[in-house]
């Protein structure tokens, strides 16, 4: 659909709730999207900014992580059910236009890839902090360099070549977790050598299992919410796969409970083996629990598999950015020149165009990390709740028009619909609102908030536009 009506959204003929056939590739395999789905959302968020959320919830980050899971499971559930039935790659920006209307459509786009180009900009600084360590003959910027111009090429080229990156680092990522919780977990029994069981005393003792009580669980909550974001992008590498309704639903199905089932128990396993006072500021809880059960060079190793999961999520953002701004330029929301796709099916303009303020943003982090790049942090800090709740109104009301035009679309439904739905804009809201009671979270919230409402002011004087060039 390319053609969407300024305004609300009506009922659309069944027909065209399918996409239109997408001139780009459709070489990804569904090793690929599986494995996307599995590693898209396991980053530096979980390997590191972990240590954050353990020190406002003691051993409760547990349930933290699995509130924020549940949360996370549900709104990709929706965002599956909708993609299996109607695949497009800028998967719920297109949802949304259908669903609510063009404002809608383009602010979710519009929003959704200035939040990866700008995380883009954490991401290559970090791994370029990291090289710099090993070599620091090379300096920062230089690494910087080395990475965007690398993925820049692998994502110029062929998709199918984003797919196999992926696939390899994903393949890392969910390869280093699967490790940890084997060793943790016999650590707690006490197999592995110079160890004691631990029972449960370290999950009882040092204030109790909730230390801070509820009021730290919550807090706990605000910190770990956002690492779950980068599940969307399988949504959005789907359509470029041989069969994409079959494919988004079964990479939907085998993401969703293996990334709960590694985010809670790698949780559990880390403030199962020591105290949760035993984690140190600014240390990776992982490195911790190696470094305690005997692993030789458990730093080295940790810092290993967070440089592979920021080259993931680089890699992962830059394609996914693309492939968003493309889809914006095919609904008239982005410039035209942005739709010229090479022979391979890939859109190059949109993959320079995303990359080119992706540098942008390296330059802004790299000189002024403390104030303009901040700004532009903070300024997309929240956007991803605002994404998810567009998500959610986009099921609630494409699932009743599917059902009553296309009901043999509907090959992954989302659960006891529509009350779980209803509940994750509850959640959500909740996020909100105590975000807003937060003093550290506050700032970022209305930040996004501000940035949210540009966009939506520029996505009103579009549609004042066009109603006033239709009138004509």
């Amino acid at each position: 659909m390319h053609d969407a009506p300024a305004g609300q959204a009506e009922p659309q003929d069944p027909k065209r709730l399918v996409q239109e056939s997408e001139p780009l590739s459709a070489a990804l395999k569904q090793r690929h999207l599986t494995m996307l789905g599995l590693g898209g959302v396991i980053g530096a968020g979980l390997f590191v900014g972990s240590g954050a959320g353990i020190a406002v919830a003691g051993p409760g980050i547990v349930l933290s992580y699995l509130i924020a899971g549940v949360l996370a499971m549900l709104v990709m559930r929706m965002l599956g059910e909708m993609s299996a039935a109607m695949p497009a790659s800028g998967s719920f920006s297109v949802h949304a236009e259908r669903a609510i209307g063009r404002w809608a459509g383009f602010s979710a786009g519009w929003l959704y890839w200035f939040l990866l180009v700008v995380v883009l900009a954490v991401e290559a600084t970090a791994a370029a902090q990291i090289a710099n360590g090993w070599v620091s003959a090379v300096p920062q910027w230089a690494w910087v360099l080395i990475f965007m111009v690398v993925f820049t090429a692998t994502n110029l080229t062929a998709v199918r070549n984003f797919g196999e990156f992926e696939f390899w680092f994903a393949a890392l990522k969910v390869g280093a977790i699967v490790l940890f919780l084997v060793l943790g977990g016999l650590a707690v029994f006490g197999v592995l050598p110079d160890t004691d069981p631990v029972g449960l005393t370290n999950l009882t003792g040092q204030g109790g299992f909730l230390p801070h009580g509820w009021a730290g669980v919550i807090s706990g909550v605000l910190a770990v919410v956002f690492a779950f974001g980068g599940l969307e992008v399988v949504t959005i590498a789907a359509a470029e796969s041989d069969d994409p309704a079959r494919s988004v639903s079964r990479a939907v199905r085998s993401a969703v409970w293996r990334i709960l089932f590694f985010y809670v128990g790698s949780m559990l396993v880390i403030v199962t083996v020591l105290p949760w006072t035993a984690q140190k500021a600014g240390l990776s809880p992982y490195v911790t629990v190696l470094d305690s059960i005997g692993v030789p060079s458990a730093g080295q190793i940790m810092n290993i598999v967070v440089f592979v999961a920021l080259l993931s999520a680089l890699n992962a953002n830059l394609y996914g950015s693309s492939r968003m701004v493309f889809s914006l330029a095919e609904r008239g929301e982005a410039p035209k020149a942005l739709l010229k796709v090479s022979k391979g099916g890939v859109p190059r303009r949109a993959v320079l165009a995303s990359v080119a303020f992706g540098f942008v943003s390296v330059l802004l982090n790299l000189k002024w990390p403390d104030s303009v790049f901040l700004y532009m942090l903070n300024a997309v800090g929240a956007v991803l709740i605002f994404v998810w709740a567009l998500i959610a109104v986009s099921q609630l009301r494409l699932r009743r028009q599917i059902e009553e035009s296309a009901p043999e679309r509907l090959v992954l439904k989302m659960w006891c619909f529509p009350w779980l739905t209803w509940a994750a804009l509850a959640a959500m809201a909740t996020v909100v609102g105590l975000m807003l009671t937060d003093s550290a979270a506050r700032p970022q919230l209305l930040w996004s908030a501000g940035a949210a409402a540009a966009v939506l002011v520029v996505a009103g004087l579009r549609e004042v536009r066009d109603r006033r060039s239709n009138g004509k």
